[in-house]
């Protein structure tokens, strides 16, 4: 007597379990963060407090609702944008829905006014930073727009890089103040091209790391969403 071989399929890929602890990423871009929200913070009290005029604050004196805009704006970007990254809220679409309807605002008032404050502001240390504010500023403001495209169109790949991006030059400042503090205790104080070529790199910086996760990211999905006709493999057990 003989029966039809029965075929048992077992796919050879099972999801990766993510390594690592998964609040890293979100804790460094949070203490990152802290550095200019707490230069934020002490700029609003100077002007809530009424502080005294100096060359190096009149400009928000005489101005202040740019400024105002850009510390309100940027600090919740940066913060909230952290958490953006934890994989279980990220995957949670109310969760990313309703941060990204806050975050995309905030994203785009911080770039807008950025930009007034790079064009329109008098810099009292010189204007030799001006052209790179300006240029990663409109830069930021791009990428969150393409991710504002991208999501429309249902393609969240590109979505999440974008965004990605747009966080990277967002952020930027911590790691300016990590990359300045350290020129100014071992070298001393960077005159105007030394600290426009200090910032740049810190844009760089961030703009390199994001691209390495973005990447990454991209390779991890290629590997859990591969075609499985090959990986497959086929028990037959034949009984007669």
């Amino acid at each position: 007597m003989t029966t039809r071989p029965s075929i048992a399929l077992q796919p050879s890929i099972r999801p990766t379990p993510s390594r690592g602890p998964s609040w890293a990423v979100p804790a460094a871009l949070i203490l990152l963060s802290l550095i200019p929200v707490i230069a934020g913070a002490s700029r609003m009290t100077e002007l809530v407090g009424g502080a005294a005029i100096t060359p190096q604050n009149a400009r928000f004196f005489a101005s202040p609702v740019p400024v105002v805009v850009h510390i309100v704006s940027v600090t919740i970007y940066s913060l909230l944008g952290a958490f953006q990254f934890l994989p279980a809220l990220r995957g949670r679409r109310g969760w990313h829905r309703l941060a990204g309807g806050i975050l995309i605002p905030a994203g785009l008032f911080a770039a807008l006014s950025g930009l007034w404050m790079s064009a329109f502001y008098p810099l009292p240390d010189g204007d030799a930073d001006v052209p790179v504010r300006l240029l990663f500023g409109s830069a930021m403001l791009v990428s969150i727009v393409l991710g504002v495209t991208a999501v429309r169109r249902r393609d969240y790949v590109r979505h999440g890089a974008w965004m990605t991006r747009g966080y990277a030059i967002g952020v930027a400042a911590g790691t300016q103040a990590l990359v300045i503090l350290p020129w100014m205790l071992l070298v001393g104080t960077p005159d105007e091209l030394t600290r426009a070529l200090l910032m740049t790199a810190a844009w760089v910086i961030n703009l390199a790391v994001a691209e390495y996760f973005i990447r990454r990211r991209a390779r991890l999905s290629s590997r859990t969403h591969r075609p499985a006709g090959r990986s497959v493999r086929t028990a037959a057990v034949v009984s007669r």
